[in-house]
C-alpha cells in the first residue's frame, strides 16, 4: 500500500511536468531574435516576458519554487506580446506563456536578485534652532532688571575684591 501511493504520487509529479519539460525546447527554438520564442528579461525587482507566438494574446504565469502548474503561479496578461511582474522578490522562477488558442508559446526560468532601493524622503520636524539661544524669546521688564541688577552686583563685588587684594589690605 504504501509503495503504491509513493508511484502514484512519482507518476502524478512527472505527468504535471511533462507538458513544461516538452514545452521548453520548442520555445527556445524561436530564439530571442524572433521566430516566435520566449524572451525572459528581469531589472531589480520586475520580470518581463516577450514573445510573438501569441498573435491573438495569451497569459503569462510566473511559478515560484514548488508551483508546477500554471494556476498557481501569479498571472498576467500579455499586451503587446509581453507581459511584466512588479515587485518580485529575489529567487529562482518559472516563466510559462500560454497562448489564447491552448498553445504553449514557452517556459523559460528566471534569476531575480532584486537590489533594495533605498528612498530618503524625511525631511526635519520643525525649525532650525540655532543661533541667538533665548535671546529672542520676550522675559518681561521685571526678569531684565532682576538679572541687569545681579549682573551689576557681580561686577561691583569683583571690582571691590580686586581693589582691596591689590592694596594688600585684608581687614
Amino acid at each position: 500500500m504504501r509503495i503504491t501511493s509513493i508511484l502514484a504520487r512519482s507518476g502524478l509529479t512527472v505527468a504535471a511536468a511533462l507538458p513544461l519539460t516538452l514545452a521548453a525546447p520548442a520555445a527556445h527554438a524561436g530564439g530571442p531574435s524572433g521566430g516566435g520564442g520566449l524572451v525572459v528579461s528581469t531589472s531589480g525587482s520586475t520580470v518581463t516576458a516577450r514573445t510573438q507566438a501569441c498573435p491573438n494574446g495569451g497569459n503569462g504565469s510566473l511559478l515560484s519554487a514548488g508551483q508546477a502548474d500554471f494556476a498557481q503561479g501569479r498571472q498576467q496578461p500579455l499586451v503587446g506580446g509581453s507581459a511584466t511582474w512588479t515587485s518580485v522578490s529575489s529567487g529562482t522562477y518559472t516563466v510559462v506563456v500560454v497562448c489564447n488558442d491552448g498553445s504553449t508559446a514557452g517556459t523559460r526560468s528566471v534569476t531575480v536578485t532584486a537590489s533594495p532601493t533605498i528612498s530618503a524622503t524625511s525631511s526635519p520636524l520643525g525649525a532650525v534652532r540655532g543661533g541667538l539661544g533665548g535671546a529672542v524669546q520676550d522675559y518681561g521688564t521685571l526678569t531684565l532688571a532682576a538679572g541687569g541688577t545681579l549682573v551689576a552686583a557681580a561686577v561691583v563685588g569683583g571690582a571691590w575684591y580686586l581693589r582691596r587684594r591689590g592694596t594688600g589690605q585684608r581687614t
